[in-house]
């Protein structure tokens, strides 16, 4: 295998921060009649602690072989110095060590609409105005459950949690929207289900490659995605030493543009925290 060579200033500007995504914000007026952005209260608990970049490689990609794409990719000068992560005293910092071993799984990546989503209007998750009902408070792993959506998401023993199956919640646009909806450990959850909604269809826009069929006009997505943990002499070191289902880094990959984008979070305190 020729080891691919990556660069994270091919792609002009990179990524670096999910807090330019629109779709992270409430425009309304001031009143001066100014436009006001508002960072949405589900996002804030994961500002600061949530990152996205943008790498370039220049050999093709082949599915098969994604242990060694991984491990070189993790491996890489560019990647390595510059792959942002959090330390434990919640610093960014950048990877900086040697890899040694890495785990990826490969993420479904095949819906190419918002319509997977209209199940939760039927079954008493979402009304049709689009509030989400609410619910007694449970906590689940450190996550405060209060309404019917998050225990759809979370609890196997939820009325509804059959709405969605186990090979609809291994989608890449499943685990988009439930990291979403979980957001940090203080997070002010949304009453309605549309910025939810709104943030993952304009992320997975942002991160997922599509082409269409010339013939049928359909659109199929190109991209492959992973989810990525590494290991150095030391133990876990990415996305952090902690494990938790909200800490994630997932690679995005277009094998076209030769393109990997990395979605990063580590669960904690965001950034209005304190």
């Amino acid at each position: 295998m020729v080891v691919a060579a990556f660069g994270a200033g091919l792609l002009g500007p990179p990524l670096t921060s999910l807090e330019e995504f629109s779709c992270c914000k409430d425009t309304s007026r001031g009143e001066g009649g100014e436009d006001l952005c508002i960072i949405r209260g589900f996002y804030r608990s994961m500002q600061g602690r949530i990152t996205a970049q943008a790498f370039g490689f220049d050999q093709p990609f082949k599915p098969y072989q994604k242990d060694e794409f991984v491990m070189a990719f993790f491996n890489d000068q560019n990647v390595n110095s510059s792959l942002r992560l959090l330390s434990a005293s919640g610093q960014w910092t950048t990877l900086g060590s040697k890899v040694i071993d890495i785990e990826a799984t490969v993420v479904p990546c095949t819906q190419t609409s918002m319509s997977f989503f209209d199940r939760l209007y039927s079954e008493g998750v979402v009304r049709e105005t689009g509030d989400i009902v609410k619910c007694y408070d449970d906590c689940y792993d450190d996550i405060l459950i209060s309404d019917e959506l998050r225990k759809v998401l979370l609890l196997e023993d939820s009325d509804h949690y059959d709405l969605f199956s186990q090979l609809d919640r291994q989608e890449f646009l499943f685990c988009l929207f439930k990291h979403l909806c979980i957001g940090g450990t203080l997070c002010q959850f949304e009453d309605v289900v549309d910025p939810y909604l709104e943030t993952t269809k304009a992320l997975y826009k942002d991160l997922v490659s599509v082409r269409k069929d010339p013939e049928t006009k359909e659109v199929h997505i190109i991209s492959t995605v992973f989810r990525v943990s590494a290991y150095d002499d030391h133990g876990l070191c990415y996305p952090s030493s902690k494990s938790h289902q909200q800490t994630f880094a997932y690679l995005i990959v277009d094998p076209c543009k030769r393109h990997v984008h990395t979605l990063y979070h580590c669960f904690g305190g965001g950034l209005f925290s304190n």
